[in-house]
């Protein structure tokens, strides 16, 4: 269905898919799938894609609900300093649109880093590779696939 699905078929991990239309004029892509599909959305992750100083593109995947602390990423990645990446860079890299950007299936393998809140949960949503389309997985399922590295690198708002 999509390279994030895929590449879950293919190591054959556990997961299911959930739907929603998707409304074009939505402020904020996982905060639509959190109330559309009835979740907490502390368990509900977007993906977001992070440059390093010398050019490095970081995924960091943390709660919908708060924010990309880009310290704390910058710290966990051993870097001295991140920016979020251009959107086109995270497109082009990814091969993912905006507001669909899965941690699953991108074209490039980057350095993944999955906030560590996420393992207070049995399952987590993240997108499946297009808007209106969430995956729910276990958090350890999503850091073996993506080689993840669990860390706390996001703030509540």
């Amino acid at each position: 269905m999509t390279p994030a699905t895929k590449v879950l078929d293919k190591a054959r991990v556990s997961y299911q898919l959930h739907r929603y239309e998707h409304d074009p004029q939505a402020e904020s892509y996982g905060g639509e799938a959190a109330d559309k599909l009835g979740l907490d959305p502390r368990q509900v992750f977007k993906t977001l894609l992070a440059s390093t100083d010398n050019g490095e593109l970081l995924v960091a995947v943390v709660p919908v609900v708060g924010q990309l602390d880009l310290k704390l990423l910058a710290k966990a990645a051993g870097v001295k300093k991140v920016s979020m990446a251009d959107p086109a860079a995270a497109q082009r890299s990814t091969g993912y649109l905006l507001g669909g950007i899965s941690p699953l299936g991108q074209k490039k393998a980057l350095r993944t880093f999955i906030d560590d809140s996420a393992g207070g949960w049995p399952q987590i949503f993240v997108s499946g590779g297009r808007r209106g389309l969430e995956i729910e997985l276990q958090p350890e399922d999503l850091a073996r696939q993506t080689r993840a590295t669990f860390a706390a690198i996001g703030r509540g708002d």
